[in-house]
């Protein structure tokens, strides 16, 4: 066995000796071969440089070890040392599976700090590529195109990083398919990889194998736990209990939590217990048994009730919890599952990051072992009801999220004033905390609920009101990369219960984002799926829906024609049904495609239908922008003279709707329409009169400014 890396939150001193008042412990010990090594291996010469050349991209390390035997611990402290960063400060961003950044201190060989993604979800999935460059993204403040591709992102990614010099600790990787695309092109940066085995498939790595601890190691960090004397009494059955731990610190955190939280237990009854365990899989490789015994050994002590809410954490989203979640899956009040997971945390069971409104993550050792009992020992239809109460639960929070954000007496706020008090939020702020520090595990909800497919009701409720909460907090421009994945999820409901007006409802908003986001013909060809869905569901709200974006992707494209026709056809819909309004948007749409095209007959008589409706409308800041169009138009046509009457025209409709700007411009054109004419003096005038009227404006904006400061 060799000596290994330690990560551990309690007290820690050398055998015998008393730490001086005030100091701080340290939180790693141990483990200086495998450091020293791996900081050789950074300056070792690679395969390039060996060749004369330069090295095309970072170097990477690879830190290979079982689950629970500290891989993550030495790869956190290697990255903290080599940016002259605090182990404690990753420590604190770190819970669970959640990607985390401590900035770099700005001095030596990566003074832009550390990064750090899992690659591997806590129910044993591997993470997308595209998510994980999305989480990458997201950490260096990067906003991330929705519905982006896996190339795409990776391409970004590699960009963001090109001038930047900090390490990258990929955690938990699969294989080296995971790794690869990650790899920054930048050999100024450096990536540090934890895995199980050895990632083959990319050249010039070493992995760091790592084993268990070492006897002494071992002893201090059940002291650590247990406090000293408990050690001296019996350093021979301490030694002993690490030993039956096989020396690994995830097995050996869980006992000395055991016997933390059971002051009047000897060490050597836990490490009896321990050695009289059975070994329940004989297919499971021998050394990840010592930590399934230790698992089960502390899981079995536990009462009843605290074992099972132990076990249905298994069901947690992205291994994550709060008191809510705890509460809802094992129908306990919030305060009880508080007490519960805090005490889970005081046994090594989980982690925490300490807020006040503070996460549980389950180490993602232990989760294999957790869904394991959660099988064995629970019935499917209470683990199906356990579930189904969580998600009941999520969707009351995110109501509660979002109707905070709505004015006091509207309709949101009334639907959830019954609810519990510990289910409403104080005020907007709180609420958008809340939404932050949840947002991954609300998205792997969504991702879980949608994907088990037996409460496919509970989740379209659930997915509408993650969406709706997204929106209301962060605005839809920038939580859309989060919305695409969402519509996503609605239409693979949709299509599985085949539910044709959800379809439609989905594949709208997704080719929006498209649109937005500048792929066209995906949008395209999502807007026509669209309207197919929204005839099968005979709706004429989407079928429009659709017809006119199929259009808008059309203009887009530059296809003028098609553009008209799939506007024409939306417009006849909105004539059968009386929508005035749409009406006059469709006109207009078609007199600007028609204009483009060069069709100036049709574009003029487009414009003054569209005029027309405002009119209509009683709308004349929305008139004398049509008129405006349609001036445009014929001056186009060669009419300056029909030109200048309906810009006139325009100038009179802007003024009386008090629109200062519109009617500035329209003065403007009306100028650049007299000097084509020939009448420079004309010109002048008008062109001042649009600066006099600018400068009015500005000035009001001033003094409403000013009088809003005092």
């Amino acid at each position: 066995m060799t000596d290994q890396a330690v990560d551990t939150s309690g007290p820690a001193k050398a055998p015998g000796a008393e730490e001086p008042s005030g100091a701080t412990p340290p939180r790693f010990f141990g483990r200086e071969r495998e450091l020293k090594d791996l900081r050789a291996d950074i300056e070792r010469a690679g395969l390039d440089t060996l060749a004369g050349r330069k090295a095309p991209r970072a170097r990477v390390l690879l830190i290979a070890g079982r689950p629970g035997s500290g891989r993550s611990a030495l790869a956190e402290e290697l990255a903290g040392t080599l940016t002259g960063t605090d182990a404690a400060d990753a420590a604190r961003a770190a819970t669970g599976a959640l990607p985390w950044t401590v900035a770099g201190t700005g001095c030596g060989d990566y003074p832009d700090g550390v990064l750090r993604v899992g690659l591997t979800d806590p129910d044993g999935e591997r993470v997308p590529t595209e998510r994980t460059a999305g989480e990458i993204l997201g950490l260096l403040g990067i906003a991330v195109p929705p519905g982006a591709d896996q190339d795409e992102l990776s391409e970004l990614v590699r960009e963001a990083l090109a001038g930047r010099r900090l390490v990258l600790v990929l955690d938990d990787a699969a294989d080296a398919e995971q790794v690869d695309p990650l790899l920054p092109e930048n050999p100024d940066c450096l990536v540090v990889a934890t895995a199980t085995g050895p990632l083959t498939g990319i050249p010039d790595v070493r992995p760091c194998a790592l084993g268990g601890l070492e006897k002494g190691a071992a002893v201090r960090l059940l002291a650590r736990a247990i406090g000293q004397v408990r050690i001296t009494v019996d350093p021979r059955t301490a030694e002993r209990l690490a030993e039956e731990c096989g020396g690994q610190p995830a097995a050996l955190a869980l006992v000395g939590g055991l016997l933390a939280a059971n002051p009047m237990a000897s060490v050597a009854d836990v490490a009896g217990q321990l050695h009289e365990l059975p070994d329940l899989d004989e297919q499971q490789p021998v050394g990840a048994r010592p930590l399934a015994r230790a698992f089960r050994l502390v899981h079995d002590s536990l009462p009843q009730t605290a074992a099972r809410i132990l076990r249905l954490l298994a069901l947690a989203p992205a291994g994550l919890a709060d008191a809510h979640t705890a509460s809802a899956l094992a129908g306990c009040s919030v305060s009880a599952a508080r007490a519960t997971l805090d005490d889970f945390v005081k046994l090594g069971l989980l982690r925490t990051d300490g807020a006040a409104h503070p996460q549980y993550a389950v180490p993602g050792c232990l989760a294999p072992m957790l869904r394991a009992l959660l099988e064995d020992r629970d019935r499917p239809a209470e683990i199906q009801l356990a579930r189904a109460r969580m998600l009941e639960r999520t969707v009351r929070r995110l109501q509660a999220c979002h109707a905070i954000t709505e004015p006091e007496g509207s309709t949101a706020r009334g639907k959830v004033a019954g609810l519990p008090r510990s289910l409403r939020f104080p005020n907007a702020e709180e609420a958008g905390a809340w939404l932050r520090v949840r947002q991954p595990a609300l998205l792997a909800s969504a991702r879980l609920a949608v994907a088990d497919g037996e409460l496919d009701t509970l989740a379209r409720r659930l997915v509408a009101a993650l969406v709706r909460a997204l929106a209301a907090h962060r605005g839809t421009e920038e939580a859309a990369p989060e919305l695409y994945g969402l519509h996503g999820l609605v239409l693979d409901v949709a299509r599985r219960r085949e539910l044709p007006r959800e379809q439609a409802a989905a594949l709208l908003n997704l080719a929006d984002l498209d649109a937005r986001t500048g792929r066209t013909r995906e949008a395209l060809a999502r807007y026509r799926a669209a309207l197919d869905a929204g005839k099968a569901a005979k709706d004429l709200y989407a079928t429009g829906r659709a017809m006119e974006s199929v259009g808008g992707a059309y203009e887009e494209l530059g296809d003028y024609h098609r553009a008209a026709d799939w506007y024409g056809r939306a417009l006849s819909q909105r004539l059968t049904q009386g929508e005035r309004a749409d009406e006059a948007r469709l006109y207009g749409r078609l007199g600007a495609v028609h204009t483009y095209a060069g069709r100036y007959g049709e574009a003029l008589r487009n414009w003054r239908a569209a005029a027309s409706g405002h009119r209509r409308l009683g709308d004349p800041a929305a008139q004398a922008r049509s008129l405006s169009e349609a001036a445009r138009v014929q001056e186009y046509a060669g009419r300056p003279h029909d030109s200048l009457q309906t810009c006139r025209e325009a100038v009179e409709l802007a003024r009386s709707a008090g629109d200062v700007r519109l009617q500035a411009a329209l003065q403007l054109r009306l100028a650049d329409t007299l000097d084509r004419l020939g009448d420079p003096a004309a010109a002048r005038l008008h062109r001042g009169t649009a600066d006099r009227l600018l400068g009015e404006e500005a000035s009001a904006y001033e003094i409403r400014s000013a009088s809003t400061e005092n």
